[in-house]
């Protein structure tokens, strides 16, 4: 299996995806996607732990 190496930038445009979500205050999940997001004019600010919910 070959590994896939995104390198953007500040400013470049992200890929469309799709993520499964959970809404606590509704008890259910939900799904929400970037094409979405962008047709309905939001600001969508992405961030990463590269290493959260790992034992050290």
């Amino acid at each position: 299996m070959s590994e896939i190496h995104c390198g953007l930038r500040v400013g470049q445009d992200v890929p469309d995806f799709k993520l499964e979500t959970f809404e606590p205050s509704k008890g259910d999940f939900g799904e929400i996607s970037l094409e979405t997001q962008k047709a309905n004019k939001k600001w969508t600010i992405l961030f990463f732990y590269p290493a959260d919910f790992t034992f050290v």
